[in-house]
């Protein structure tokens, strides 16, 4: 646990952070280890960083139980209130650094995907946790540091699931494969999702909703600027879906915010009324999902400079087919 003051940064932990914090804190913070109970390292601390009066906690962060305890726990020179994201709000804006670390790890991220999609068989015979072990597996020989969430690999009728379970589910020729998977770099994250079809050529049908997808997400990344709405950029992406009379089948939001977490703000969405801030990293990732055929979804990264949109991932979103 974190409190900072004016004047000082404390950080409580426990002996299996021991070395770890005091490596990685430094000089920012006063590091005091407990062996026990956090909870009572914490209260026995407080005094000793003045008089605090009035102090505000991370209430999206915390539970039930533990917000009892701050109710519940000695003292009574200081007063809890619930506070709204403050650290979050900090984040939003990225510096050269931060933007650095998400291009790299988008790079690498794209890399990966190049040597599991070369990997994967046209023929069929593979399951989709087959070809998430492929892409993990690459992600980490890159150096990803970590999979920022589970590796979605969804094929068929199953693409058409937005956040789909990768299941043991085989991979039939002509189906549509997708993959949203992500990478970290310098503790910051990268997200991509990108769909192919396997085994065959696309049919019509796959052609049109693709290109669809593709219109609507480059009309966003393109067009997105800081400054407007999260309600405008989704509109971007959203429009050219209701105009061809999928808005229905488009539910999900058009991006949200990605750096030390894979989601965080600010959102593009239909009821996002604040301005996007310039400095910020967003996803742009519109799709298209029809129950019992399949889905389309194509995501990238893009920085909200002061010059406009800057393009981190390799915005390589012509169709895939892997005959």
């Amino acid at each position: 646990m974190v409190v900072a003051t004016r004047a000082t940064l404390l950080l409580v932990t426990d002996f299996r952070y021991d070395e770890q914090a005091r490596e990685q804190a430094g000089a920012v913070a006063r590091v005091e280890i407990e062996g026990t109970s956090l909870w009572d390292r914490l209260f026995k601390e407080l005094p000793t960083l003045g008089t605090l009066g009035l102090i505000g906690f991370e209430a999206h962060a915390l539970s039930v139980k533990d917000a009892e305890r701050l109710s519940n726990g000695p003292g009574t020179s200081w007063r809890w209130k619930p506070a709204g994201e403050l650290v979050e709000r900090q984040r939003v804006k990225k510096d050269a650094g931060e933007v650095a670390a998400i291009r790299a790890a988008a790079a690498l991220a794209t890399a990966a995907l190049r040597d599991t999609l070369a990997a994967v068989r046209p023929g069929g015979r593979q399951t989709e946790l087959e070809i998430a072990g492929l892409l993990e597996g690459a992600l980490r020989r890159y150096g990803s540091e970590a999979h920022p969430f589970p590796a979605i690999v969804a094929s068929g009728p199953r693409s058409a699931l937005p956040h789909a379970h990768t299941s043991a589910r085989t991979v039939a020729p002509g189906e549509w494969l997708l993959l949203d998977f992500g990478a970290v770099v310098d503790g910051y994250c990268a997200d991509i999702t990108r769909t192919v079809v396997v085994g065959a050529r696309a049919d019509e049908s796959q052609r049109a909703l693709y290109g669809l997808v593709q219109e609507a997400q480059r009309r966003a990344r393109e067009g997105i600027r800081a400054g407007m709405t999260g309600r405008e950029a989704d509109a971007l992406a959203r429009d050219p879906i209701e105009a061809r009379g999928f808005g229905a089948a488009f539910g999900h939001s058009t991006g949200h915010g990605v750096g030390l977490e894979v989601h965080e703000a600010p959102r593009l969405a239909r009821t996002a009324a604040d301005p996007l801030p310039e400095g910020a990293v967003v996803t742009i990732e519109p799709g298209v999902y029809v129950a019992g055929r399949g889905g389309v979804r194509i995501e990238d990264d893009v920085h909200l400079s002061a010059d406009g949109p800057v393009l981190l991932t390799d915005g390589c979103t012509d169709l895939v087919e892997l005959v």
